[in-house]
């Protein structure tokens, strides 16, 4: 039998009729599955019944999902307002250890849109909320419309780092990628290398410096219909490496 590795992905919370859920979106798991070709499981939101290193030790890989929600302000030195909500202070609780352990432990992570703010906060960077709002700022939200595929339709351009990871595992120096956020790194965590700008200059991918893996945040959603798009292809296709490699070695050891 083959093996396949596991791959965690934390969970978003909300609450229904006096009851706590913990959910993922379908194309998050369906992109580790189907483009990853690995096993995705969920991580639930539950910090006081989790053991995280326990934990890790029986995955190989971790994607950190999108969110309607926000990361709440005060984790990267701001004050809570209106213009940042809404939080999910259960998933902030998870994932901001989850990461930095996940780092530490060289395991291959793949952080997408609030994913990516996540892990610029946890090494030290901070977000900047509202972009639309500031002076030589595109609009980066989503159109407001009820068809998904238009919502995360191809919105703009970005210029991908010469020499940089992203344009070894995609092959070009530009490409068009969706836009489905508001928020947007501020201040670019000491520990992270920028792979690719929007033409406002809005950070839309980085790496973590000197990872033992893969370790890369994309600002925009290449899981949407991940088969359909050949850059999306080649992201999960090298996580998916990275993944299988680190499981190899972990089984070796």
């Amino acid at each position: 039998m083959t093996y396949l590795p596991l791959v965690g992905l934390p969970a978003d919370t909300y609450e229904s009729n006096g009851f706590l859920y913990h959910s993922i979106g379908d194309k998050y798991v369906r992109a580790v599955a189907e483009a990853a070709h690995c096993l995705p499981v969920m991580i639930p939101s539950l910090i006081d019944a989790l053991e995280l290193d326990a934990l890790l030790d029986h995955l190989d890989g971790v994607v950190v999902t999108g969110a309607v929600s926000n990361v709440h302000p005060p984790h990267y030195g701001e004050q809570p307002s209106p213009a940042h909500e809404p939080y999910d202070h259960a998933r902030d609780a998870v994932t901001l250890k989850l990461i930095d352990k996940t780092i530490r432990r060289g395991m291959p992570l793949f952080c997408i849109c609030r994913g990516f703010q996540e892990l610029n906060v946890v090494l030290g960077g901070t977000l900047e909320t509202e972009l639309q709002e500031s002076e030589g700022r595109i609009d980066h939200r989503a159109p407001r419309h009820d068809d998904v595929d238009v919502r995360y339709a191809p919105a703009h351009v970005i210029n991908i780092r010469p020499g940089g990871i992203l344009e070894q595992i995609l092959g070009k120096r530009e490409t068009m990628v969706n836009s489905i956020h508001r928020q947007g790194i501020k201040r670019l965590a000491k520990g992270l290398a920028v792979e690719a700008t929007a033409p406002d200059g809005i950070i839309e991918a980085v790496s973590v410096r000197e990872a033992r893996s893969f370790a890369i945040g994309t600002q925009w959603h290449p899981e949407f219909k991940a088969l359909n798009n050949p850059d999306s292809v080649k992201l999960f296709a090298a996580f998916g490496d990275a993944v299988r490699a680190y499981a190899k070695a972990r089984r070796g050891s």
